[in-house]
């Protein structure tokens, strides 16, 4: 939605243990995940920039299991399983966040049947209801999935709402600073009204609370009804200009600020 609208060490329950891959060479492993050259790998491994398993590797030479060991680059994780697959979808308005529905209507499964069908087995991480649209992940890594939707992290989402009524500076403090729902308090770590045009504003939301339509609810209990809602970020993995209904990879710089966000 652009501005001028109004003008935790578990696994996924769907989600087997990592299967043993024929061991390779670590500089091997970090080229095949796009962190360096194998001649790069190879002068990082030289630094001690690099940790297997939680130990700096001091020498050349190392073999490493890709699917299981845990590798990382400057303290930070590197994707080396090739079995594990990560996707953005920009979920589109009346579609349900399910694998499948035994009502025919449409969801999720739709959209990744194929590479379902194909042997890949993806889930959604959270939630969006049916008439909210945007970012959600999709991914068979259980336990980057578990982390993203555990409360202990605080991952940050951010909404652009469309909503009834002009939002002002007022909005912005009462957002930041607290409102009374009727399960508790709630409040956004970040507001701003982006723009306000004949009876309608624009505001975006951030904040890393998980209940179930809470910045639905917060807003209305403000006075301003929401009348569309898209969730444009997951930490720093954005929507941009991505299209309803579509879905890309997430790149190795976006999988690696998760990996980061959520202690893994």
């Amino acid at each position: 939605m652009q501005p001028n609208l109004a003008a935790s060490n578990r696994q996924h329950p769907d989600t087997a243990a990592a299967e043993p891959a024929e061991p390779i060479r670590l500089q091997k492993a970090l080229s095949r995940a796009g962190v360096a050259s194998r001649r790069h790998a190879e002068a990082l491994i030289d630094a001690r920039r690099v940790e297997v398993n939680g130990r700096t590797v001091e020498r050349q030479g190392m073999r490493v299991d890709p699917n299981r060991d845990v590798i990382r680059v400057d303290g930070v994780r590197v994707n080396t399983n090739e079995n594990h697959e990560y996707f953005v979808l920009n979920k589109p308005r009346g579609m349900l966040s399910t694998m499948s529905d035994e009502k025919g209507r449409p969801c999720i499964g739709d959209v990744v049947g194929e590479r379902v069908a194909a042997g890949q087995r993806l889930f959604h991480v959270g939630r969006l209801d049916a008439d909210t649209e945007g970012l959600i992940l999709l991914t068979n890594d259980g336990e980057l999935a578990h982390r993203l939707t555990h409360p202990k992290w605080e991952v940050e989402k951010t909404y652009l709402a469309e909503v009834l009524g002009e939002a002002t500076k007022q909005t912005v403090k009462a957002l930041t600073a607290g409102v009374e729902l009727d399960d508790g308090p709630a409040k956004a770590d970040e507001a701003a009204v982006i723009d306000v045009n004949e009876g309608r504003s624009i505001i975006r939301v951030t904040l890393h609370e998980g209940r179930k339509h809470i910045v639905r609810r917060l807003l209305k209990e403000l006075g301003f009804p929401v009348q569309r809602l898209v969730r444009t970020k997951i930490h720093t993995v954005q929507l941009g200009e991505q299209k309803p209904g579509r879905m890309r990879a997430l790149n190795s710089a976006e999988l690696r600020s998760l990996y980061k966000a959520v202690g893994m």
